[in-house]
């Protein structure tokens, strides 16, 4: 029947694969004039943002912990069990910490700052296994749709402020997640902030 192509298999059950015959590919794609690939070894991030691309945050839940984890591994760092299932999560969460980036290292980041990274506990699972524990997802501090937030937004912004996932496209499979501040939820009346200048 001539070239099969491009074609999408469930791999081990877990996740979308691409094949192109029997040669599994790597996901690449163009984010800010900088070339990002996710190896075709690395089925299980390529699995996460693939999810991603589909507005669909999905972590690993091991099948012997039962506990979720991230960022995506090979095997639960609670019981080293490789089984899991990827699971759907809500991206909603608090801010943990922060960073405002005023000297970008990529000259594509210089019209962009000040940029916020922000590093937010996840609603889900918090306080699990220990009262210590969250899982933890970092990214950009963005508008709604998607936009580098601009400097009168990231002064909103400090430790417990309440966000939700955005997710910006690399390309068709591939998704970074992001924060932008959760307009829908209760926030404190002045989150704490590193001393301004």
């Amino acid at each position: 029947m001539g070239n099969a192509g491009n074609w999408i298999s469930h791999g081990n059950g877990q996740g979308p694969q691409i094949s192109k015959g029997d040669i599994l590919m790597p996901v690449q794609g163009d984010y800010m004039g900088m070339m990002l690939t996710i190896e075709d070894l690395d089925q299980e991030n390529l699995d996460f943002f693939r999810y991603c691309s589909k507005r669909d945050f999905r972590l690993q839940k091991g099948k012997k912990s039962g506990l979720l984890r991230y960022p995506p591994t090979t095997a639960c760092p609670w019981t080293t069990d490789r089984e899991c299932d990827w699971v759907s999560v809500e991206g909603r969460g608090t801010v943990h910490s922060y960073v405002e980036v005023h000297h970008p290292i990529q000259p594509a980041f210089r019209d962009k700052v000040p940029y916020m990274i922000i590093l937010a506990d996840l609603d889900t699972q918090k306080g699990e296994p220990s009262e210590h524990e969250s899982l933890r997802v970092a990214g950009n501090l963005m508008t709604a749709n998607g936009e580098f937030a601009p400097p009168e937004m990231i002064k909103m912004v400090g430790i417990g402020t309440r966000v939700k996932m955005v997710f910006k496209d690399v390309c068709e499979e591939f998704a970074l997640p992001h924060w932008t501040i959760d307009e829908e939820a209760e926030q404190p009346d002045s989150p704490w902030r590193y001393p301004q200048e």
